[in-house]
């Protein structure tokens, strides 16, 4: 087991982490071992993970965070560190609530892909069949209009711009815009460079992707992930917001950067409102746990669950190389090779939280 790929990985997310939710998924089901063998194996790295963790937390002076290790079915292991809520002395634990920011849009992906399997919508679909309030400015208009996936804002390819025109992650009070803010504001801005030509990052992009879902299933966003994947899936501790009655206790407190003396401030709770599908989500790392179980479970025994198991797959494979080579991304996940294994999944950072979500490629798992 390559431990000290998985720490390199985990160094590089930790700088200026405030709360951080950190999930690991070590191995899949093509990995077997005895029960011996996965005594033996697991447990010394799981020490050195402890350990590791528990130095990074005192060294960054990180007020908390929980971390996972699923393998295949089983959440093999899970911990708090540090506070949830240092004034109110409340401990991290694995049933602690984080902002998961970004990993939110592989909730979105999915829908969308549901979607599309059911015959409701095609991924060469342009966004104007869909949102008839699409009025964003082509600056580029021979190279044709932007689309779900080739022209892509699936693939952060479509060249629009990374964000709606507001100051929402700057604080002190952080103000995302409602979805019909998002709109009055679209028809000003514009494309920064044709379609499928260099990655740009959107979560305007994504935000317009969770319209999609809503205008094509006809029930509001948030109630289409409740009932289409997060039911389902009985993930019962992620939520489309964030759960204000919840906040300070159970909903970790996110904190600002480190200041010159050593402190962090308290940040407000935020909600992403109009931006929901980017970055709206919450969860806990042993709901995060059981949504990569899923993943290994369905690409596994195949059939469907959710989407099929050759949906799943498509999303897990690279659909847009960056003329550097150095970006890659598949349908909503990040795909990526580190020393020759596909890691697939997520990260994401919002006011106080910071997350990550890495899962081994099944196609590529190793010992």
């Amino acid at each position: 087991m390559k431990i000290f790929q998985w720490e390199a990985n985990m160094k590089r997310t930790f700088i200026s982490v405030q709360i951080f939710l950190l999930i690991l998924i070590l191995t899949g089901p093509s990995c077997v071992f005895s029960d011996e063998q996965t005594k033996t194996d697991f447990s010394e790295a799981i020490r050195m993970i402890e350990t590791w963790l528990e130095a990074q937390r005192d060294y960054d002076h990180l007020p908390g965070l929980s971390a996972a290790i699923v393998t295949d079915q089983e959440i093999l292991w899970s911990k708090g560190y540090g506070m949830a809520d240092v004034e109110k002395e409340v401990p991290s634990s694995p049933n602690t609530i984080y902002s998961i920011c970004s990993i939110s849009k592989l909730f979105t992906s999915v829908a969308i892909m549901q979607l599309r399997d059911a015959g409701k919508l095609r991924l060469e679909d342009l966004v104007a069949d869909h949102l008839p309030w699409f009025n964003l400015q082509q600056q580029y208009p021979d190279t044709g209009p932007i689309t779900i996936r080739s022209r892509s804002l699936l693939t952060h390819s479509s060249g629009i711009p990374r964000e709606s025109d507001y100051p929402y992650w700057n604080g002190p009070d952080f103000p995302f815009p409602t979805t019909e803010q998002v709109k009055a504001k679209l028809g000003i801005q514009k494309t920064l460079y044709p379609p499928s030509t260099y990655f740009q990052y959107s979560n305007l992009g994504l935000s317009l992707l969770g319209e999609i879902v809503a205008e094509v299933s006809g029930m509001p966003y948030q109630q289409y992930i409740e009932e289409n994947i997060l039911e389902p899936l009985r993930l019962a501790e992620t939520r489309t917001k964030l759960p204000e009655s919840l906040w300070r206790g159970k909903l970790a407190t996110g904190y600002s950067a480190l200041k010159r003396d050593g402190t962090r401030d308290m940040l407000p709770l935020f909600q992403a409102r109009g931006i929901t599908a980017a970055a709206g989500f919450s969860s806990t790392v042993e709901d995060l746990a059981r949504f990569a179980s899923w993943q290994f479970r369905l690409l596994e025994k195949g059939g469907e669950e959710i989407l099929k198991a050759s949906t799943l797959r498509e999303m897990q494979r690279v659909h847009w190389v960056d003329p550097d080579w150095q970006t890659t991304w598949g349908l909503g996940f990040s795909v990526r090779e580190v020393d020759g294994r596909t890691m697939v999944g997520h990260s994401g950072g919002c006011p106080g939280y910071r997350t990550i979500l890495n899962i081994p490629h099944t196609d590529t798992q190793q010992a």
